[in-house]
């Protein structure tokens, strides 16, 4: 099984790993995509303004670009310590056991728009860029990781299931993937989507499947391995799970 997360837009400082090598990473047939776009990231850096303008910030967060200008020197750290946010404190893998750090770092990935998917014990910087961005001489990144990523998704043997939000899973099809959507549901049965929780309950959810004992790979064993951490997840169709929160 391979959980595919969302990436978050804010990210830890530090790390204790050497800088950045592309080569390291897990997936290296992206290595040619991801560094034509550090480089460009990098190379973009050193205009403020335009990369103020490219990333979609604020004068007042001119030192997320001072983060791409150091993409190739500063120290790394694994994806699950990099990611911070709402869905990553809610994984909560800070008080896993080793074994259950293992078994995390087996079957989750994270979804980038700067690696397009990394293991979460793959070592990278801290950066800024969100999946929508579009980057001088490069374009709009669905163009540019399209192909390749779905060519790499759709050679993952494991059962995936797909937690990305929106802009990230417009980057690439996984057309096997079994898709999670978090909901309420009324007094009469009515169900609708929810965002003010949503990240927090995938959290919960990627916490339960990275950690269980049996490793899922069916739909029936995923909802098995959810129920068994409290959590209410349901199919509603054969690649399609809602995960209930009150």
């Amino acid at each position: 099984m391979l959980v595919l997360l969302p990436p978050s837009e804010t990210k830890s400082d530090g790390g204790d790993g050497l800088p950045l090598d592309l080569g390291a990473l897990s997936f290296p047939e992206l290595t040619p995509v991801r560094r034509r776009l550090t480089e460009a990231l990098r190379t973009l850096a050193d205009d403020v303004p335009a990369s103020l303008q490219a990333l979609g910030l604020s004068e007042r967060q001119t030192d997320e670009v001072e983060r791409n200008a150091e993409l190739f020197t500063s120290p790394t750290a694994p994806a699950l310590e990099r990611y911070t946010g709402v869905l990553y404190d809610s994984l909560g893998a800070g008080s896993f056991t080793r074994a259950q750090r293992a078994r995390a770092d087996r079957r989750l990935a994270v979804a980038s728009a700067l690696f397009g998917v990394v293991r979460t014990s793959d070592p990278i910087p801290a950066y800024r860029l969100s999946g929508g961005s579009a980057l001088p001489g490069v374009g709009g990144l669905r163009t540019v990781w399209r192909a390749d990523l779905e060519k790499t998704l759709s050679t993952v043997d494991d059962l995936v299931v797909d937690l990305r939000s929106g802009a990230y899973a417009a980057l690439a099809d996984v057309p096997r993937a079994v898709a999670v959507r978090v909901v309420t549901e009324d007094a009469g049965g009515r169900r609708k989507s929810v965002s003010h929780f949503n990240k927090a309950a995938k959290g919960r959810l990627a916490a339960a499947l990275a950690t269980a004992p049996r490793e899922p790979g069916t739909v029936r064993t995923i909802v098995s391995a959810a129920r068994a951490a409290g959590l209410r997840l349901e199919p509603v169709g054969e690649r399609e799970l809602e995960l209930v929160i009150d």
